[in-house]
């Protein structure tokens, strides 16, 4: 039978409910309703992958993890798979753009689905779909709303010391 939990964190984007099984997480949502409060969870009680994802959240907020060593796992098709594991490879502090993300998959014609798999993604800023921006570089799509995207990138650049870019145009 098939168990989930679920336990909270607090973030400088508000709370963050994080679910998991008895081996992974299986998802993070930032939850935006103003009047959720944190419960009082026992960290003793936490299987020992949870209170190690509360720890890495709390130190990529601090500014002192730029990558995450927690267990995860998230079902979804043979597509989305990859997409995830690209997001994975791109690199702290950068972005790349949608099409650049679907030549890295083998066609620049999959913009759409890359961003259909994006919007999938449950396991947000540890499958980093926030670093992946409009060829223009415009910040665009983003399931936590537009100003989580830009605090992230800013957050990841320095604490808004300006946006690293990493984009591939067509050649």
């Amino acid at each position: 039978m098939y168990k989930q939990y679920i336990a909270y964190a607090q973030s400088p984007l508000g709370l963050v409910e994080i679910t998991a099984d008895e081996q992974y997480i299986t998802s993070l949502r930032l939850l935006k309703s103003a009047d959720k409060t944190l419960p009082a969870d026992n960290p003793d009680e936490l299987l020992p992958h949870i209170r190690q994802c509360i720890v890495e959240l709390g130190e990529y907020f601090a500014g002192t993890r730029t990558d995450f060593t927690i267990p995860i796992k998230q079902n979804g098709t043979d597509f989305q798979q990859k997409v995830w594991q690209q997001l994975l490879k791109i690199p702290y502090g950068t972005t790349i753009s949608y099409i650049e993300l679907a030549r890295r998959l083998g066609n620049s014609k999959l913009t759409r689905a890359v961003g259909g798999a994006n919007h999938r993604n449950k396991l947000w800023i540890v499958v980093p779909c926030h670093r992946v921006i409009g060829a223009d570089g415009s910040l665009t799509g983003y399931g936590g709303g537009l100003e989580c995207k830009q605090w992230l990138l800013q957050h990841e650049a320095g604490n808004g010391a300006g946006i690293q870019k990493q984009i591939a145009y067509e050649r």
